[in-house]
């Protein structure tokens, strides 16, 4: 059911020229995307983007950025947590980077990316700011800002928190761009380095787009995406109609939860006609009957870092009515209102739903796995996948 491991190593390096777009990017990078995205362009040019590193804070995912390094190029890309979608990309060292912007390029080993330099290409602008504290200067154009570092002997020509422009030290020499931020500048806000940094939101999503739509599901088994309903037993023509065609069908072979099954008395290694339509750009899977062709579950992903599946779906912003599961399972929890989401950890689900017993240990072994196991808890018509971190992997909904 896994979607095909994109690989993020190649086997060459060199120096790269990208395409600076203020506001929108860089090279095939586009401010808003979803990381799934992002990794799909490495993944067409690994003897360009050869050595790539995924950084995130295991422990609370949803806390800071996931972060994908480019360190043989100099340059971040910033994930929100939440959204998974690209809100900033850093440029950490100019002279592995050369960018072009219009007909010009600045940066790289061989184009110094000069205060004088970057004044004379982008043109004039407000004066910037100057952090004392940092000992650095930020001039600002929308959605694009340099960061230049100011030795102490000259901070006098940054008084007030502004210089003449463009900035020139008394002994003739000009600042070198210590750090480039692209950014979305439909906000207002400027940003930069520091604190600066945390003001860089992702853009709005466009009309009519399907990424981070919400999933609904509710106590008379539906599953609702688009304000469409699918209910349990729906055809595979019916959710063409409704989802459009499937990123992929995946013939399941063994079902191997099937032994938990007092009802099917299968031994756990007969072949299984059963088989998923795969919504990798949804974050869904939808198993359909062999037999009869009904839809016999849906398995929503979160997409969290440090889970096996991580980059095979993007996410999906699944939301679970409990004032319609919880009167099932715990009658001493007042939680009419509650609900649970794609960002809830376990122990708030277990405050609604109450405790369901031990969890089922998932594991794909050791060497396809490097993320080690996760927990399997099991309600009527629900059950959780959920990470060593508490936080949920995968929602699966089916019929009892």
């Amino acid at each position: 059911m896994q979607r095909p491991r994109r690989r993020c190593e190649g086997t060459a390096m060199g120096a790269i020229v990208l395409d600076l777009r203020p506001g929108a990017g860089i090279g095939p990078f586009t401010l808003g995307m979803p990381i799934c995205e992002a990794f799909a362009q490495i993944e067409q040019q690994p003897n360009i983007y050869d050595v790539v590193h995924v950084k995130y804070y295991d422990e609370e995912p949803l806390k800071l950025d996931i972060v994908i390094s480019f360190p043989d190029h100099g340059f971040h890309l910033r994930f929100d947590p939440w959204s998974q979608r690209l809100r900033l990309v850093e440029i950490f060292d100019v002279k592995r980077l050369q960018m072009r912007y219009a007909t010009s390029v600045i940066g790289g080993p061989s184009t110094l990316a000069t205060f004088v330099a970057v004044y004379t290409l982008f043109g004039p602008t407000y004066p910037g700011t100057y952090d004392k504290d940092r000992g650095v200067y930020t001039l600002f154009y929308p959605g694009l800002s340099f960061a230049f570092p100011i030795p102490s002997q000259y901070t006098d020509c940054c008084r007030d928190g502004e210089a003449e422009l463009p900035l020139e030290f008394p002994d003739g020499t000009t600042p070198v761009t210590c750090r480039v931020s692209i950014y979305d500048s439909s906000t207002g806000s400027k940003v930069g380095v520091g604190s600066m940094m945390d003001k860089a939101c992702t853009p709005p999503l466009p009309a009519g787009s399907l990424y981070m739509e919400e999933v609904h599901l509710g106590e008379e088994l539906w599953f609702s995406i688009g304000g469409q309903h699918i209910p349990f037993g729906a055809s595979p023509q019916d959710v063409w109609t409704e989802l459009g065609r499937p990123c992929g069908i995946h013939q399941k072979q063994v079902d191997q939860m099937v032994i938990h099954s007092a009802s099917d008395p299968r031994p756990r290694t007969t072949l299984c006609g059963d088989y998923f339509y795969n919504y990798f750009t949804r974050g869904i899977d939808i198993l359909f009957d062999g037999q009869t062709h009904k839809i016999k579950k849906f398995v929503l992903h979160t997409n969290y870092p440090g889970h096996a599946d991580f980059n095979s779906y993007m996410k999906c912003n699944f939301v679970i009515h409990c004032s319609d599961f919880v009167g099932s399972y715990n009658q001493d929890v007042n939680s009419s209102k509650g609900t649970i989401t794609a960002s809830s950890k376990w122990e708030q689900v277990k405050e609604i739903l109450g405790d369901c017993g031990r969890a089922a240990i998932q594991t794909q072994g050791s060497t396809s796995n490097p993320f080690g196991s996760t927990f399997v808890y099991g309600y009527q018509n629900l059950a959780f996948e959920v990470m060593k971190n508490g936080y949920i992997a995968t929602v699966t909904l089916f019929q009892s």
